[in-house]
């Protein structure tokens, strides 16, 4: 006796498979779990699941049934956009048509999963099934199993063999190792005015969807893990379960807020050109591309843009590391003085603030004394930029920030805090905070000597009004190794990049350098659709206002 055999085509909602095509589980036993044993469907990467949390069976192609492992918690619902909090946890197997939604593990972890649809394929003998089901382990009792009756389509051989499985059907029917969150990203899009940057978040401030968190794991992967697997030639950390959590958190937490703001997208718009030029510079280097978004942390890509200790321009350098950048920056005018200055050292004087010949001070407060120079190529954007590579380019070919598991997050703090100036000081003065003795020292002293791709978010210890308190004091490092000026510096620059590879496919997506984008991001799978971006035309006529 023999009956034909039903796979089941399963569609992930959230997770590392979400970014995938659906896919065909081989009936007649789906077993879901973080570690469901041979023949089930292990998702490495995925948080809040049993080893064997779940179980799906198909008979026919109108009896498709899930039910959980033992107390393991399953929800069904008829959609995705529901709250799964109020959806009350299966104590039995319940049957699924197409187009309904399944959740295991937490509300706020698990996996959200759709089923499309059980598909023939060819002939399935009977024995094959009775043998599936009686290596089974007998951890799983469903409570409901008549619910599974002939009204719904199922042979009379049917009873047979549903009587088979009550008996043996067990938490070896387990399934797919579950992602960190369980539903869909919410869309997000500008609702007020809000600001053109936000340079850092308060955690305790941000409402956050935690699906969302989720949602972006394909840019955080592609412009960040991903970059530094291959850079340190360490495969696991392409998996989510390898990656900084809480530089994810603050980077979804930044991308929360800047997504709010039309100032922000506004200002995309406007810099299209230069955003564009910066990107071609970076794949041409072989440097990330998520560093396309530093001269906009820096200077909204503003050429006059200045700081209290005169770093000016699309990258802000200070006119001692522009003239290690090979930028011609000479003959600069300061108030209150007849002497011109023009840098001659590669390297800033040691505090700045208090020791910078163009830096006045009045109080707490400090100012740029600069008023111009005869020749400042920090303004250029094709010179600077080609400077910028090169001082990036030391910190990403550095052999041991190259092998960290985190080049990428190390390399963009490194533009903040500097790579290592003591080998570039006349004097060789140490500066323990430039990110390669201070990765040393974390490596050495708080990490065992190993490498630790966790590196960044260990170090934001400078949060709230601790870090408020601590700003223009020296470099304080809250217990950490990375200056409190620094540690709220790289996450930010990602959160603007995600979004800004998601503006420039919808609106540009001609142009060369954004055509990756658009066919990677904005179509299909991809997470821009999940985001609310708003049009071109829509950002101009505000603009027009």
């Amino acid at each position: 006796m023999s009956q034909e055999r039903w796979d089941v085509v399963l569609r992930f909602l959230s997770g590392p498979l979400s970014f995938q095509e659906d896919r065909v589980c081989r009936g007649p036993v789906v077993r879901m779990g973080a570690n469901p044993g041979p023949g089930g469907l292990a998702l490495d990467g995925y948080r809040g699941l049993d080893d064997r949390q779940a179980v799906i069976t198909a008979y026919d192609g109108g009896t498709v049934a899930v039910a959980p492992v033992g107390t393991n918690q399953v929800r069904v619902a008829p959609h995705e956009n529901v709250d799964w909090e109020s959806i009350q946890i299966l104590r039995g197997p319940v049957y699924l048509s197409p187009g309904e939604v399944f959740h295991l593990g937490p509300p706020n972890r698990g996996v959200t999963v759709q089923f499309v649809e059980a598909r023939r394929l060819g002939v399935w003998e009977q024995r094959r099934l009775l043998s599936d089901a009686s290596q089974a382990s007998p951890e799983v009792q469903p409570s409901r199993v008549e619910a599974l009756d002939a009204g719904r389509g199922v042979p009379k051989w049917f009873i047979p063999a549903v009587a088979v499985l009550v008996l043996f059907i067990g938490g070896g029917l387990a399934g797919i190792i579950v992602s960190t969150l369980g539903r869909k990203p919410i869309e997000l899009g500008p609702v007020d005015e809000g600001q053109d940057y936000y340079a850092r978040v308060d955690m305790t401030e941000v409402e956050l969807d935690p699906a969302l968190m989720d949602g972006l794991n394909q840019p955080f992967h592609d412009f960040v893990m991903k970059p530094n697997a291959e850079r340190a030639k360490w495969k696991a950390l392409s998996k989510p379960a390898q990656w900084d959590p809480v530089f994810l958190d603050y980077v979804t937490r930044s991308v929360t807020v800047h997504a709010k703001a039309y100032a922000f997208w506004e200002r995309l718009e406007v810099i299209a050109d230069d955003y564009e030029y910066v990107t071609k510079a970076l794949r041409k280097k072989g440097l990330p591309e998520v560093l396309a978004a530093m001269p906009y942390q820096e200077s909204r890509y503003g050429a006059e843009e200045t700081s209290a200790v005169c770093a000016k321009g699309y990258w802000q350098f200070m006119p001692e590391t522009g003239y290690r950048a090979g930028l011609d920056v000479r003959d600069c005018r300061m108030e209150g003085t007849d002497v011109r200055f023009t840098p001659d050292s590669p390297v800033p004087v040691k505090n700045v603030l208090k020791n910078a010949v163009y830096v006045s001070r009045n109080g707490d407060r400090y100012r740029c004394k600069i008023k111009s120079c005869s020749v400042d190529e920090r303004t250029s954007l094709t010179r600077s930029t080609d400077g910028a590579l090169t001082l990036l380019g030391e910190a990403w070919n550095d052999p041991m920030i190259r092998d960290s598991g985190a080049s990428v997050q190390i390399t963009i703090l490194s533009h903040n805090a500097g790579y290592d100036d003591q080998r570039y000081d006349p004097k060789k003065r140490k500066r323990p905070t430039n990110l390669l003795p201070a990765y040393r020292k974390h490596v050495e002293k708080v990490n065992g000597g190993n490498h630790d791709p966790l590196f960044y978010g260990k170090n934001i210890t400078c949060v709230g009004k601790e870090y408020e308190d601590v700003i223009g004091k020296g470099n304080t490092t809250c217990g950490g190794v990375v200056p409190n000026q620094s540690q709220h510096y790289a996450y930010s620059i990602v959160a603007q990049h995600i979004l800004a590879v998601c503006y420039y496919a919808r609106n540009h997506g001609d142009r060369d350098a954004f055509k990756p984008w658009q066919r990677a991001y904005d179509r299909g799978k991809g997470y821009c659709r999940n985001l609310g971006i708003p049009s071109r035309e829509e950002i101009r006529a505000r603009m027009g206002r």
